[in-house]
């Protein structure tokens, strides 16, 4: 992380990074020390439990979560998990109470917030309306 920080990076952009939420805290916390001051992206597929939100409250800055689908069928169908749609909503709602709305600096680069990636698919299979 510091070195990409020395490179120039705009963040720190952890992807699908759910299962090893405890060795991220442990290794920002050593990156904090030594002067880490990028904003960190947790950048996930938006199955996330509240419980590995709130181990992330005040340590993310930046939540960048799919929303993939509206209707437990399409979810079951497409991802075999039936309640993508609960779980996700939930998720993204903590989401969005620990970091706001996004926020861009001069240049247009997100600092902090909430970022959503919608996938579209076919035959309004995601559910967009809901």
């Amino acid at each position: 992380m510091l070195s990409l920080q020395a490179r120039g990076c705009h963040n720190i952009n952890l992807v699908s990074p759910t299962h090893v939420v405890p060795y991220i805290l442990e290794a920002l916390e050593l990156a904090a020390d030594k002067g880490l001051h990028l904003p960190l992206v947790y950048n996930t597929g938006g199955y996330d439990t509240i419980e590995t939100l709130e181990l992330l409250d005040g340590v993310v800055d930046i939540y960048m979560p799919d929303m993939k689908y509206s209707d437990e069928k399409i979810a079951e169908q497409l991802s075999e998990i039936k309640d993508y749609p609960k779980v996700n909503k939930a998720a993204v709602k903590e989401m969005h109470r620990q970091v706001g709305d996004l926020q861009l600096d001069e240049q247009g680069i997100a600092q902090r917030g909430l970022l959503v990636r919608h996938l579209v698919l076919p035959n309004e299979l995601a559910g967009t309306e809901e």
